[in-house]
């Protein structure tokens, strides 16, 4: 996974395709505002490893995490060890 600060998300390459994350810095949060995924990465896990990453990336800088896309909301709730960067 890599930060494109200029489009303003993170992006995940795969197989020449790119799953990325939508977001906005604000103090001491990642606003998440989309994640997306190409139909041919869809079912492969490429959107809960780009999320991994996210939230990697978010406890390594102190940041928390405001998920507006409903699913970066449902991953949140699902990997409980992560719960702690939703703010």
């Amino acid at each position: 996974m890599r930060d494109n600060p200029e489009r303003s998300r993170f992006e995940l390459q795969v197989n020449g395709e790119v799953a990325y994350a939508d977001y906005r810095r604000q103090p001491g949060t990642l606003v998440i505002a989309y994640v997306y995924a190409p139909p041919a990465l869809r079912g492969t896990g490429t959107a809960d490893r780009l999320m991994q990453g996210v939230a990697e990336t978010a406890r390594a800088e102190g940041m928390r995490i405001r998920p507006l896309c409903g699913y970066a909301a449902a991953w949140l709730r699902r990997h409980r060890e992560h719960r702690d960067l939703v703010g």
